[in-house]
């Protein structure tokens, strides 16, 4: 049987944590920054942990 391709996009947007979880950047820091103040800026700027819902599918499309 073939081995299963790496999603491209996927690859681009999560990462593997060593404990297994996802991680992916948060929304709304691409632009329109003035508007938005810097402590919500701050916040955003963390990444953050895929909901559980998600894991199995983008696991998948990673090849984990």
């Amino acid at each position: 049987m073939p081995k299963q391709k790496t999603h491209s996009g996927s690859k681009k947007r999560f990462k593997v944590t060593g404990s297994g979880k996802i991680t992916h950047e948060q929304t709304n820091r691409r632009h329109l920054q003035e508007v938005k103040s810097s402590k919500r800026k701050r916040r955003l700027e963390a990444d953050k942990v895929l909901a559980p819902g998600d894991t199995k599918k983008v696991k998948k499309l990673l090849g984990h």
